[in-house]
């Protein structure tokens, strides 16, 4: 045994990387989950309010895609499949034709990528140069693509970008819709920029965008700036791209959260809850006259996933066959607002953010929303914080949590925030 080991510290401790994050600030070890609460080792059931980060839209093992895929599984079907050709692939197609693409006149092509969120951005963007030609991404403050190279250089923020540990190229950076204080037009500015032929950006292959920025802190694009920005990106020929691996499956109340705003996007990423499940898959949706690569030419061993594929129809046929769950996640959006508007209430100076079941409040201090969402945590509250200095305490409750469970909850958080507040230990908002 090498001497400076410690028996006494957990496995986790001793043998998993230091990049590991979530579990810091919640270190419980978790065994089982069902629903919306998930449960420790010591038999601690919590409420959890942050859903895989928005991968489990449909809440934990959900019971009948967890029959339907244990049926898979029972009879041998196939596991791993490559790109090849399988029933359960066929099935999935067929279910996201006729319940998601058909419906909202939707003509594009689904991509498999490698299995994460990520993968699809790095695969959209090669795309959109490949069809231009161009080597220049607009993508905007506080956006959130990734990690890996190519995406990371998309992504905003300063601490993921630093460990790149390289000079990330090939994006420019423009103002997102309300980034500059007062009445300035960020449209018009990237507009002035693109047409001054020394305004310093090259023309781009693609504009990449989130309609609410999750990472960054629920910034929610307004559908006249998003409206404005498809219609710029056609003037200037570049492809529009939306980014809706943490704001679409319904988390923004209709199942891509682009819908009623008027844009048909040239690609569409997905990822986190495409697959029901909470299982790795991710695509791009890509209009057909710009699905041109080359058999392989974006390639991965794991480019979409059967498992998945089980799930996934599930999901869509249980939850998007008909308008019944969409009228749902509008009255739990509004029960999500006004318990927010409580909670922002006790802050001077906060605020609300974002939309749908996409929701958060701006408390101006990555100390107080951490601790609040600590206390949350101790009192058997998952939430977690997001925003460019942390300030935003972020709901992104699985979209199946009952009313009653929303509001206990939402108690939980309420009596968390009075605790940091007013207690012994109190944080002042900044």
């Amino acid at each position: 045994m090498p001497k400076d080991m410690n028996m006494n510290d957990s496995i986790f401790e001793r043998r998993e990387s230091e990049a590991r994050s979530y579990c810091r600030g919640m270190p419980a070890t978790f065994t089982t989950a069902s629903g919306s609460e998930i449960t420790d080792d010591t038999g601690k059931t919590y409420i959890d309010f942050l859903a895989g980060c928005s991968s489990l839209n449909y809440g934990h093992n959900d019971p009948d895609m967890k029959a339907a895929l244990i049926e898979h599984i029972s009879n041998d079907g196939i596991a791993h499949g490559l790109d090849l050709h399988t029933n359960t692939k066929a099935a999935f197609l067929e279910a996201l034709e006729k319940h998601i693409l058909a419906p909202r006149d939707m003509d594009h092509r689904v991509m498999f990528t490698g299995p994460t969120g990520a993968n699809a951005v790095e695969a959209a963007m090669k795309i959109a140069r490949k069809v231009t030609g161009r080597t220049n991404i607009i993508a905007f403050t506080n956006g959130f693509h990734g990690v890996t190279t190519g995406a990371l250089s998309a992504t905003g923020n300063g601490y993921h970008r630093g460990g790149a540990g390289m000079s990330l190229n090939g994006v420019t950076r423009m103002p997102f819709d309300g980034f500059f204080p007062g009445e300035t037009d960020t449209v018009e500015f990237l507009d002035a920029m693109l047409k001054d032929k020394s305004g310093g950006v090259d023309a781009p292959a693609a504009i990449l965008l989130e309609t609410v920025q999750g990472e960054g802190g629920l910034n929610a694009a307004s559908p006249e700036w998003v409206k404005r920005i498809a219609d710029l990106a056609k003037d200037h020929g570049a492809l529009l791209i939306i980014d809706d691996i943490q704001a679409g499956c319904g988390r923004c109340g209709t199942f891509f959260s682009f819908e009623e705003m008027g844009v048909m996007p040239d690609i569409v990423t997905m990822a986190k809850s495409v697959s029901g499940f909470g299982l790795p898959m991710a695509m791009l949706l890509v209009r057909p006259e710009y699905d041109i690569f080359g058999p392989a030419e974006h390639n991965g061993t794991f480019r979409g996933n059967t498992h998945a594929f089980i799930t996934a129809k599930v999901a869509i046929e249980k939850f998007w066959a008909d308008d019944s769950f969409q009228k749902e996640l509008a009255e739990k959006s509004q029960l999500i607002h006004e318990s927010l508007s409580d909670l922002a209430a006790m802050v001077p100076d906060a605020y609300l953010k974002g939309r749908g079941l996409m929701q958060g409040v701006d408390v101006g201090s990555g100390d107080l929303a951490g601790a609040v969402c600590a206390r949350a945590y101790e009192k058997g509250l998952i939430i977690e914080t997001s925003g460019s200095e942390d300030q935003v305490i972020k709901v992104l409750a699985p979209l199946t949590t009952p009313k009653d469970t929303l509001r206990k909850g939402f108690k939980i958080l309420l009596e968390a925030a009075n605790d940091v507040l007013t207690g012994p230990n109190k944080i002042a908002a900044e």
